[in-house]
């Protein structure tokens, strides 16, 4: 039963506790806190036998609603999502484990809409990690984005502006992603990103083709905080909550990474970014410039989550440089720095 619907059952833990906890905490509040320990600890044992799923039979796929793909909306569970979504979900149990008191001390009598937000958010990111849709990477990115921008909101005093340029940015970023798309869609009439796969290598020629890689990737681009993208992340990271930083540093920018390297190799395709249209190579240069302005910067900090989120910056450029790269090595590099980074940057 579960191998059946192994793709889907992370997302819907995480959105079924964003529903339950402000229902059940209009009477009791105190249940927020155990109910989000609950999916998050579900959340990790789910992902595990996951992964420990796909790496004994293979890639799973799950049509939605018995639509068929490509019309319906396939979801996949393939070692790299399987990967991707252990990751967020030991470092959002590990986070949780710990923000009890944080949240009690920063955000009291706001504990219900905190953590509900929180399961939202993170519904999000494991949504865009199992869907196998663009479309729906699309709904799932916007979720996540705005459950973000709440996140980050009711942090400080400053919170409330940094919190709006993310909204502006970001949703320049799901702009351009989405026009993108569109575009995609126009010259290979698929969202699906495995027909996709096979339909590209015959449509590349065409120039709204080369238009959707180029502001597919740019739209992704901001929401990574690739350099010189990057704008919105700093005072976001600083000003937000503890427990709420210290989840979108670890795993934000990750999963528009993610998004990235299924976007450049799984639908592109390695032949179009590297030999037709040098996008891997401006990604790879970018990530170069980011990796020495973000240590440059994250030095010259005297407040502590500011310079944690400077070091972001650079440490994201290590993470895009392996993507950049286009070779397995450096893909398994910036795969590890994922797994290295989130732990790090949770503790």
């Amino acid at each position: 039963m579960m191998r059946n619907h192994a793709p889907v059952l992370i997302p819907i833990i995480f959105l079924a506790a964003s529903v339950l906890i402000p229902l059940i905490g209009i009477r009791w509040s105190r249940s927020a806190y155990p109910l989000a320990l609950l999916a998050a600890g579900a959340a990790l044992f789910v992902a595990g036998s996951n992964l420990l799923l796909v790496v004994e039979q293979g890639t799973l796929r799950y049509e939605l609603g018995g639509w068929a793909p490509p019309i319906g909306i396939e979801y996949v569970l393939d070692p790299l999502s399987g990967f991707t979504s252990l990751v967020v979900a030991v470092v959002a149990f590990l986070t949780l484990i710990h923000s009890r008191r944080p949240v009690d001390l920063e955000l009291p009598g706001r504990q219900v809409p905190y953590y509900s937000i929180l399961m939202l958010l993170l519904c999000g990111f494991t949504g865009i990690i199992h869907t196998g849709d663009l479309f729906n990477l699309y709904v799932f990115l916007e979720i996540s984005a705005l459950a973000g921008y709440g996140l980050i909101g009711v942090g400080e005093k400053k919170a409330p502006v940094a919190a709006f340029r993310y909204l502006i940015l970001g949703t320049l970023g799901a702009s351009f992603y989405l026009l993108g798309l569109a575009f995609l869609y126009l010259v290979g009439g698929s969202l699906n990103m495995a027909d996709l796969g096979g339909i590209v290598p015959h449509v590349f020629q065409n120039p709204a083709f080369f238009a959707a890689a180029i502001l597919m990737i740019l739209g992704m681009g901001i929401k990574m905080a690739i350099f010189p993208l990057h704008g919105w992340l700093p005072d976001s990271y600083t000003h937000a909550p503890s427990t709420g930083t210290a989840i979108l540093a670890p795993l934000g920018t990750k999963i528009a990474a993610y998004a990235i390297i299924r976007l450049l190799f799984f639908v592109f395709g390695f032949q179009y970014v590297v030999r037709e249209v040098p996008i891997a190579s401006v990604v790879a240069w970018l990530s170069a410039a980011g990796i020495i302005y973000g240590s440059i910067l994250a030095m010259a900090q005297t407040e502590l989550k500011r310079m944690l989120a400077y070091s972001s910056v650079a440490q994201i450029g290590y993470i895009g440089l392996g993507i950049g790269l286009a070779s397995p090595l450096g893909l398994i590099g910036a795969l590890l720095h994922v797994l290295n980074h989130a732990l790090m940057k949770a503790c």
